[in-house]
C-alpha cells in the first residue's frame, strides 16, 4: 500500500469513527438510568460493557467467569427484558443498569448504546464488551487475570487485542439438552468443528473466522463473525509471542440458547479488550 493509499484509509477511517461516535451521541438520549454505581470505579479497573435481553439463565455464569477473571465493574443495558433479567442485575452490588425500549436493530445491535457508555465512562479504562452468551478465554486465564493482561499490553504499546471464534456444541442432538442457570456449560459443550477456518489479509490488519460447510443454526451469523480484526498472543513464564490466540467460543445448547466466548475487536469501535480514549 502506497503513502497515500494509506492516508486515503486513515482519513477515511477517522471520519467513520467520528460519525460512529456522533451516532452514539444522539443515542444516548434512549436510555434511562436504573442503578448507577460507576462511582465505585476506581482508576485501573477493567470495565465490561453489554447490552442484554431476557438474559437471565446466561447472566450467573457470565458474572461468575468475569468476576474471577478480574473485571472490577460491569455496565448494562436492558433492552425491555421481561424475564427478570433487570432484577437480577440491580441486586449486583458492581453493576450499574440503564434501561430502553427502542430498537435494538436501530442502534446497530446494540453497540451504539454501549458505545456512549464507553465515552462517558471508560476513558482510561481497559473495556470488555460482549453479549450474554459471550465468555472469553486467553492462554492461562484461570491463573492470570485481565489486569494482569492488560498491564502487560500497555507495557508492549497494545491498545486491542482480538481472537478467533470457535463454536461449541454437545455431542448430539442440540435441543436435547438441558442447562441450570449457573452451571459451566464446558461440562455439557465439549465439541467443536474442527475445520473451515479462515484467515486473510484486508488493508493493514487480519480478519479471522468461520466459513461453515454447511447450514447450522449455530452458524446464522458466521458473515459477521469475517469482519472481525485478528491478532494473537501467548504467554508463558510471563513472557508473550505470537503463538497462541485468545479464543472466544460460541456454545450452542437448546435451541436458541447459546453461549459464546470472544475477545473481539471491531474496526471502529472500542470493543473487547480494548482501551478507551478521548473522541
Amino acid at each position: 500500500m502506497s503513502a497515500l493509499s494509506k492516508a486515503v484509509f486513515a482519513y477515511r477511517l477517522r471520519w467513520k469513527r467520528r460519525r460512529l461516535l456522533f451516532r452514539a451521541f444522539r443515542k444516548r438520549r434512549q436510555l434511562s438510568s436504573i442503578i448507577d454505581r460507576t462511582p465505585q470505579i476506581a482508576a485501573q479497573d477493567v470495565l465490561l460493557f453489554s447490552t442484554v435481553r431476557n438474559e437471565a439463565m446466561r447472566l450467573p455464569y457470565f458474572l461468575h467467569h468475569y468476576r474471577n477473571l478480574g473485571v472490577r465493574h460491569f455496565l448494562f443495558v436492558d433492552n425491555g427484558s421481561d424475564d427478570g433479567t433487570a432484577e437480577f442485575l440491580m441486586q449486583q452490588e458492581d453493576v450499574s443498569l440503564w434501561q430502553t425500549d427502542k430498537s435494538y436493530r436501530l442502534s446497530r445491535f446494540g453497540v451504539d448504546w454501549v458505545t456512549w457508555l464507553q465515552i462517558k465512562f471508560g476513558h482510561g479504562h481497559w473495556c470488555l464488551s460482549v453479549d450474554a452468551d459471550e465468555i472469553l478465554i486467553y492462554p492461562h486465564h484461570t491463573t492470570r487475570t485481565l489486569p494482569a493482561l492488560t498491564q502487560w499490553l500497555d507495557q508492549h504499546g497494545h491498545e486491542s487485542f482480538g481472537a478467533l471464534m470457535l463454536d461449541m456444541y454437545p455431542k448430539g442432538p442440540v435441543g436435547d439438552e438441558v442447562y441450570t442457570p449457573g452451571d459451566n456449560p464446558f461440562e455439557t459443550l465439549r465439541w467443536f468443528d474442527g475445520g473451515n477456518y479462515v484467515m486473510q489479509k484486508k488493508r493493514t490488519f487480519k480478519i479471522c473466522g468461520f466459513k461453515a460447510a454447511s447450514v447450522h443454526d449455530c452458524f446464522s451469523k458466521t458473515v459477521r463473525n469475517e469482519h472481525r480484526h485478528w491478532a494473537k498472543f501467548h504467554w508463558s513464564n510471563g513472557t508473550a509471542d505470537t503463538r497462541m490466540s485468545a479464543q472466544r467460543i460460541r456454545f450452542c445448547l437448546g435451541g436458541s440458547i447459546t453461549f459464546m466466548m470472544t475477545t473481539e475487536v471491531n474496526a471502529y469501535q472500542v470493543f473487547c479488550c480494548t482501551r478507551s480514549s478521548s473522541i
